[in-house]
């Protein structure tokens, strides 16, 4: 009797895709980075307002200030930054980026620090916390290079820059550079203003005609480069000069350049979409702290409104917004924001209103402002955590690996 043999009725002639590996946390880059970032963003400015207040008699390892500056850049910015890339230059490469192990030694390097910066001494904190954003430039750069992917590689070199102006932080505030500290934190909110740009322009619009039927957005390449130019520019001179009025035109022509770029974009279509005009309203947020920075360099307002514009507003939200968005693609949900975290978009807009104010015009109640800003500003992140940390930590509803 012959043997039987049994074929699969459908073939295609390809190998099954294999199922998922290993820990769902560390399958890719975006699903620590943003919960490590948003847990920072959650407990570290409330603890921060305690210390200024005077509840706490706890010291970090460098002045409150300056910790609490520094950790809201490369503690809670950098962290989302790097989830990013270390997601996008998967797409943008078609390259495995860090999983797994690698992935993990590169959080807990992260986590380190951070637990440095409230337990350890400032040089444990320092050498600790220099030693991230170079690998992760490396690791970004070689994948780019590998792909020949060089429209991205001023990305790496944004990211040894942000390097750099971290480790010139610390030499400041050991004492061996004779430059203040926080100039330093100026220069990294700066570069990771110019990282924003960059992003924003490319997704914003993408996301707005995506959901747009019919819309076309054309950017002119002249003033896409002439808005950066001025932006990078206007940003420098604030940074690295004493306040004067040309930086403060500068200033002020990006931020021109800036709102209408963002004019350009069509904010206007995305009211009905909460997942789409916390992008657009974020990005706002550049242009108007391009121009409190141009009247601080005329004396007219505190340097501290532009300043919090940058980074609660413009940074702040934009990452509340990528965050939410991108976890929901990467983790195959719908790309539509639930009534929570329309609630953690507004939370960050009321906590930048309210720290921009306190700074500016109604400083007489500097302390009632920063305490809601703080409390707006927590709950939103400690919402996303809430949300979130379920999604990040399982297996993409689709079953797909990432």
């Amino acid at each position: 009797m012959s043997k039987t043999v049994s074929l699969p009725i459908f073939s295609t002639g390809q190998p099954a895709t294999p199922p998922p590996t290993g820990w769902p946390l560390l399958r890719l880059g975006f699903r620590p980075f943003y919960l490590g970032g948003a847990l920072v963003a959650a407990l570290m400015v409330p603890l921060w307002l305690l210390l200024f207040l005077g509840k706490l008699s706890f010291t970090p390892a460098v002045s409150p200030l300056l910790w609490h500056a520094h950790e809201m850049l490369f503690g809670f910015a950098a962290a989302v930054v790097v989830g990013f890339l270390m997601t996008a230059g998967k797409n943008w490469t078609g390259l495995d980026t860090p999983r797994g192990p690698l992935l993990g030694a590169l959080v807990l390097l992260w986590l380190a620090a951070r637990l440095a910066s409230l337990f350890g001494s400032a040089l444990v904190y320092a050498v600790l916390d220099v030693a991230l954003l170079p690998l992760v430039a490396l690791i970004f750069a070689s994948l780019l290079w590998r792909a020949k992917n060089y429209r991205n590689m001023p990305l790496a070199l944004v990211l040894l820059l942000l390097a750099t102006a971290n480790g010139l932080f610390y030499l400041a505030a050991l004492g061996v550079l004779d430059i203040n500290p926080m100039t330093t934190l100026y220069a990294a909110l700066a570069l990771i203003t110019v990282i924003e740009t960059v992003i924003a322009g490319r997704v914003v619009p993408m996301f707005t005609m995506t959901v747009t039927p019919g819309l076309k957005l054309e950017a002119s390449p002249l003033r896409e480069r002439v808005t950066l130019a001025l932006t990078a520019a206007g940003l420098a001179a604030w940074v690295l000069l004493p306040a004067n009025g040309v930086s403060a035109v500068v200033l002020a022509l990006a931020g021109v350049a800036q709102a209408l770029r963002l004019w350009g974009w069509r904010p206007g279509v995305t009211l009905n979409r909460p997942i789409l005009w916390i992008l657009h309203l974020s990005y706002a947020w550049i242009a108007l702290a391009l121009g409190l920075l141009a009247l601080a360099q005329l004396g007219w307002l505190p340097v501290s409104a532009g300043v919090h514009a940058l980074g609660l507003g413009a940074t702040g939200g934009l990452i509340i917004g990528m965050v939410t968005r991108t976890a929901r693609g990467h983790t195959g949900r719908p790309i539509m924001a639930s009534k929570l975290e329309v609630a953690m978009y507004v939370l960050v807009m009321l906590a930048t209103v309210c720290r921009v104010l306190a700074s500016s015009l109604l400083i007489q109640h500097y302390s009632l402002l920063l305490m809601l800003a703080a409390t707006a500003w927590s709950l939103a992140f400690g919402l996303y955590l809430w949300v979130f940390t379920p999604w990040l930590m399982a297996t993409r509803l689709d079953g797909k690996d990432g």
